[in-house]
């Protein structure tokens, strides 16, 4: 097994990377960021479509096709990038999510699954080279397993719990430790066509992650989880969680205030980690805005970018320009940089 050089833990409600707290000794307008974990969602990292009637839209306009391995190779590019404006983390996701930024439909077929469970080759090899790369700089990646619209591509209930398993002795037998993992993308969705991946039973394949993970590495296990979007993480959730997920994609800035407190009120939180990993909400140099607002509250804070004029400026949707070429990815790195002074210790 490949040693492995990144390993991120969690002490109480904040995060370590081997062993010391992010972002050491660094405030921000008063604001401890020490122990946070900023990241973006990047989930089309791995993306690739077998539909031949959709894999068409996601051409590359200099050269007519889509290439799977050009875009995991220019993914792979920007990382130091990200790092050097104290990015800490990112979002990738077996199944990808909405190459469209949002979709009613979904008949694009990009999973990382084939319909028993079993794991696609090329899939995991272009995630591995992804994963090689955060665990040389120092990067967490938050990898989800399942996303809806593409969890009916697994063909059982059987085949879900088969790829949970499969997807954790990946991880396990690579020897990563620099993982996150988050079962689903939003379980609260109704669009979930697996009734094991929706809320009231992910709980069962968060458990199953975890016990796979301390059989095998009992001191340092997988760190395990599921996102929510339109409801406060449920009991059953929290109650087995090892960090919190949600989501800011609402549009009234005083909702994410309430639904942190609404967590941090519950009777299962534990005080772990508050992650949000997924906001579409920018206006940066406003007085309130769901950045500032999280960090207020000791939560860690993800930039979504579906795109502004054109879908393929943002992180969304392919094919992805990666690097920091618009204004308004400009404008969060820019602001991300400031907050974490990039290690800086200022108070």
């Amino acid at each position: 097994m490949k040693r492995r050089n990144t390993i991120v833990s969690i002490q109480g409600d904040r995060f370590l990377i081997n062993g010391e707290l992010t972002y050491k000794e660094r405030y921000w307008e008063g604001n401890r960021i020490e122990g946070l974990l900023m990241n973006t969602r990047m989930v089309q990292g791995i993306f690739d479509d077998r539909n031949q009637d959709t894999v068409g839209r996601w051409v590359y306009p200099d050269t007519g096709v889509w290439d799977p391995e050009r875009n995991t190779r220019e993914f792979i590019e920007q990382m130091p990038l990200w790092k050097e404006h104290g990015i800490l983390a990112f979002t990738i996701n077996l199944q990808g999510g909405s190459p469209e930024g949002y979709s009613k439909t979904q008949p694009w077929y990009n999973s990382a699954f084939l319909p028993d469970g079993t794991l696609d080759p090329a899939y995991m090899g272009r995630l591995e080279r992804i994963m090689d790369k955060a665990d040389e700089l120092g990067m967490v990646v938050i990898l989800g397993y399942f996303y809806f619209g593409q969890d009916n591509r697994l063909e059982s209930e059987r085949a879900v719990k088969q790829a949970t398993a499969n997807a954790t002795a990946w991880i396990l037998e690579k020897g990563y430790t620099n993982v996150l993992v988050e079962i689903a993308n939003e379980c609260d969705n109704g669009k979930y066509t697996q009734p094991i991946i929706k809320a009231e039973r992910i709980h069962e394949l968060i458990e199953l992650v975890q016990m796979m993970s301390r059989a095998v590495r009992p001191i340092q296990p997988l760190l395990t989880g599921a996102s929510f979007v339109f409801q406060t993480p449920t009991d059953n959730v929290m109650e087995c969680s090892d960090y919190v997920l949600i989501h800011g994609n609402v549009s009234d800035v005083n909702w994410m205030p309430q639904q942190i407190q609404l967590v941090k009120d519950r009777s299962s939180y534990r005080g772990q980690p508050i992650v949000n990993n997924e906001d579409d909400h920018f206006d940066f140099e406003q007085e309130k805005n769901h950045l500032k607002i999280s960090v207020q509250h000791g939560v860690s804070w993800g930039y979504f970018d579906p795109g502004e004029s054109n879908y393929c400026d943002g992180y969304q949707c392919p094919p992805v320009q990666w690097g920091i070429n618009t204004e308004r990815k400009q404008g969060f790195f820019n602001k991300l940089k400031e907050i974490t002074g990039v290690g800086a210790a200022v108070k």
